[in-house]
């Protein structure tokens, strides 16, 4: 067991800044764990963009390559948060250098790529962990427990969406993830990861999907002033079948109009249902089929449960389990769970083989999107 966990932190846009934030906070919100973890070292695109973020962050030190941290035998840990197509790479190394490694999603940009980097994973007996956050919420962790519980039965149906409206306006600038040179795919590696991973944690695998993508502007302006073409998709539909017969649909999109950070679930059982929404984070709506139904309606009904805060320790007793939750939490929470992982040599969930898992789903989407046809995982 390590007390001192060092973290070789690769890449420092939105993501990577989110990730040393989960690491400098935990003592905040876990208490009496029982390691330290620091960010020993950060790898970013530009030196000077490095320099700055490791002055003002106090981060270890500012390393020239990312196989600087990589091969360093003080790193414990490689965290990478760089572009998707540079995933499979720098996984290959780092678990070949006998490191535990935690990756935001995709894993990677194939199939074929993250079965191997799960199968290098297994024998290298390294702790792996894919970043799907929204399972480190009270409400979607309460979610679990009703599931698991039997508490909705045998499930129906269900329904997903991710929406955001950064793409709507035409206007709207090419962004690396409207790339698939550079993000391997478009809102379904970025949106569709999070609700595919959320579905099957919740209800169990996917037998087959049937999916269209939609790019609503063709050429956009990049950075350059001129029109590049649009290569990842901008939005994507897709209607699917689980392993116990469930029929539902999926639905990630950055041209929905009016939305902002947009994630919502409804999962329909034999015995009752569920429902939550990333924008009201604080409560999970619960549906129970055994109550009475009576004139004036007994108490049949959703019933909003009170998650709020309300974690298991090490955390929850900061700030109070009544205060609201928001979105950094799933991450501070997602990183203490992978931490306290590597710190006692145990599995992580979501590990690596659930990243490959979302991933093989994710391939088949495109395939149904190319041939029109069901395709089964």
């Amino acid at each position: 067991m390590r007390d001192k966990i060092k973290i070789g932190l690769l890449g420092f846009g939105a993501m990577g800044r989110t990730h040393s934030y989960a690491v400098s906070t935990l003592d905040h919100y876990c208490e009496n764990l029982p390691f330290k973890a620091e960010i020993a070292g950060l790898y970013s695109r530009t030196r000077e963009k490095t320099i700055a973020a490791v002055e003002t962050f106090r981060f270890g030190r500012a390393a020239m390559s990312e196989d600087e941290l990589i091969y360093d035998p003080d790193i414990d840990v490689i965290d990478i948060c760089t572009p998707n197509v540079c995933h499979y790479e720098t996984l290959k190394k780092a678990i070949a250098a006998g490191k535990d490694v935690y990756c935001e999603k995709p894993l990677c940009i194939s199939r074929t790529q993250a079965d191997e980097i799960a199968q290098l994973a297994a024998e290298k007996n390294i702790v792996g962990g894919i970043v799907f956050n929204n399972r480190f919420l009270p409400a979607t962790l309460r979610a679990k427990t009703l599931v698991d519980e039997g508490r909705i039965g045998r499930v129906l149906s269900f329904r997903a969406r991710y929406l955001h409206s950064g793409c709507a306006s035409p206007d709207a600038p090419l962004a690396w993830k409207q790339s698939r040179d550079i993000c391997g795919g478009g809102v379904l590696f970025d949106l569709g990861s999070h609700i595919i991973d959320l579905l099957v944690w919740l209800c169990g695998g996917i037998a087959s999907v049937s999916a269209k993508t939609q790019i609503a502007y063709p050429l956009r302006r990049g950075q350059d002033g001129k029109l590049h073409p649009v290569t990842g998709d901008e939005a994507f539909y897709m209607l699917a079948t689980l392993e116990n017969g469930a029929c539902g649909t999926l639905e990630g999109s950055k041209i929905s109009t009016g939305t902002n950070d947009e994630l919502s679930i409804e999962i329909h059982g034999e015995r009752g249902a569920l429902k939550f929404d990333l924008t009201e984070p604080n409560w999970l709506w619960f549906y129970d089929v055994t109550k009475p139904s009576v004139p004036f309606g007994g108490e049949r009904g959703f019933t909003r449960i009170e998650c709020i805060g309300r974690y298991e320790a090490p955390a929850g007793g900061f700030p109070s389990p009544k205060a609201s939750i928001g979105w950094l939490r799933g991450h501070v929470m997602s990183m203490c769970s992978f931490l306290s992982a590597v710190h006692a040599r145990s599995r992580f969930s979501p590990s690596i083989e659930d990243g490959a898992y979302v991933q093989r789903v994710m391939e088949a989407a495109y395939h149904s999107d190319e041939t029109g046809k069901w395709v089964d995982i």
